[in-house]
């Protein structure tokens, strides 16, 4: 068993109880102003049930190593704490294990920073093994890295035989041991997984679908938009973080063509390093996507700094946001705003050929949207004939199964299919049917298709 303190245990008892939020500002004004972060702070306690009493920002000029905040702060912080007597206080910035024990001593009640807030609702919200999986990896890194004189017990010292340490081992230096064990055997299980999720990956490729992420700052509406477009029950609530595990629905396109959407985890600033390195691995499915749509909450005030900060993490990825073709941007929540911004919007919108305006609500837009997705998808498509004999019904069975069929001519018994088909499957079928596209007389076909846009 791993000894934990008092103040590092999950907050299991604190949900459904009262928190007290403190915002200390340390940085220079970045596009976020401190009250945007002191309520995206308080979203996150709510999103774990808690009921804030009251939330508080400041600027720190300097901060003290011992506590981070100033005695004179402090100090009313523990007016508010007597005043409203919360279960819990949240600091929404991170706080070293010394900071974490002399606050709490300080203030005689429980505290916790912002990576030990986002743990507590990424733990609730996982539900597969995946996510469950990164989850706890993430949790041990965190409690790993806290292991420093901030526990009670650590200059107990304790023989044993076998697991139970050496002759002196002392506690600390027990549960130091037990953490990395246990690191270790997780880190094999999600190597099982991530091996399994490359050979499904490998086995989409095979398949004529192509995929769709959809990716975006935390409460955007990424899931209810991705439950609009496939009918899904995706949970999708008002709250941050709402979306943990990868969830993929199948859809069929207005032009016959069936596709893979595929809703992420929502991105988040100051995302933690254990969570960051935790759940790459869920976000690098959006290497391989042919289309990657960012859902943007454009109603708020902060929206360009929550781009920023999609950019920075995409870019970690490998993806070049401003050079790479396959992002559409999906501007949310317009039924939020009044008529005459709507309009001016859409106008805006008529000389950007990557954003559609919409409401996940509503449906408002998700029309153009589609539309948009399935031009894309189009664009490294061949539109191609084939002059295959009436008899061969295999063969354009195959056509009708993996590609958009435009149109059909009968001709002194064979019959000429003109098909819009990607490039990967007309590989596959000049490879399995004897069979190669006549001569293109024109581009007519093309032309019609791209009319749309």
């Amino acid at each position: 068993m791993i000894h934990v303190p008092e103040n590092e245990k999950n907050m299991q008892e604190a949900g459904a109880g009262t928190a007290l939020v403190i915002h200390p500002e340390l940085t220079d004004f970045n596009g976020t102003t401190a009250e945007d972060k002191l309520e995206e702070a308080i979203g996150l306690a709510e999103a774990i049930s808690l009921t804030v009493v009251e939330g508080l920002c400041f600027q720190v000029k300097r901060p003290v190593a011992g506590y981070l905040i100033s005695k004179g702060h402090r100090q009313d912080i523990g007016h508010l704490i007597h005043d409203f007597k919360p279960d819990v206080v949240i600091v929404n910035h991170s706080l070293t294990p010394v900071q974490q024990r002399n606050l709490e001593k300080d203030w005689n009640a429980k505290v916790i920073d912002r990576t030990g807030l986002i743990l507590e609702i990424f733990g609730r919200r996982a539900q597969t093994k995946e996510g469950k999986i990164q989850v706890e990896l993430a949790a041990l890194e965190y409690q790993r890295s806290r292991l420093v004189k901030s526990w009670t017990h650590l200059e107990r010292q304790r023989g044993g035989l076998g697991k139970t340490g050496g002759p002196g081992e002392t506690q600390i230096e027990i549960d130091r041991r037990l953490i990395s064990e246990r690191i270790i055997r997780l880190k094999k299980e999600m190597q099982g997984i991530r091996k399994n999720r490359e050979l499904q990956r490998r086995s989409r490729e095979q398949a004529p679908f192509p995929l769709v992420a959809l990716v975006g700052y935390t409460n955007a509406g990424k899931s209810t938009l991705f439950n609009f477009l496939t009918g899904a029950a995706v949970f999708a609530e008002d709250l941050l973080f709402a979306t943990l595990d990868t969830t993929m629905r199948k859809r069929k396109m207005d032009n016959g063509q069936d596709i893979i959407l595929s809703d992420t985890v929502g991105f988040i600033a100051d995302l933690p390093t254990h969570l960051i390195a935790a759940f790459r691995a869920t976000l690098e499915q959006l290497q391989y996507a042919d289309v990657i749509l960012h859902v943007r909450d454009i109603t708020r005030e902060d929206h360009m700094k929550q781009k920023e900060n999609v950019i920075e993490i995409l870019k970690d990825l490998g993806i070049s946001y401003d050079q790479d073709g396959r992002i559409i941007e999906a501007w949310n929540k317009i039924d939020l705003l009044p008529p005459e911004e709507r309009e001016l919007m859409r106008s805006k919108v008529n000389f950007m050929e990557n954003v559609v305006p919409l409401s996940a609500i509503t449906g408002e837009g998700t029309d153009d949207l589609l539309s948009l997705i399935e031009h894309r998808l189009t664009l490294s498509n061949r539109f191609v004939s084939f002059k295959i004999p009436v008899s061969e019904g295999k063969a354009m069975a195959w056509l009708y199964q993996n590609a958009h069929v435009l149109e059909t001519i009968e001709d002194d018994g064979f019959m000429v299919l003109s098909v819009d088909i990607t490039q990967e499957n007309f590989g596959r079928f000049t490879e399995r049917f004897p069979y190669k596209p006549m001569e293109q007389k024109d581009n007519n076909k093309r032309q019609i298709h791209d009319s749309k846009y």
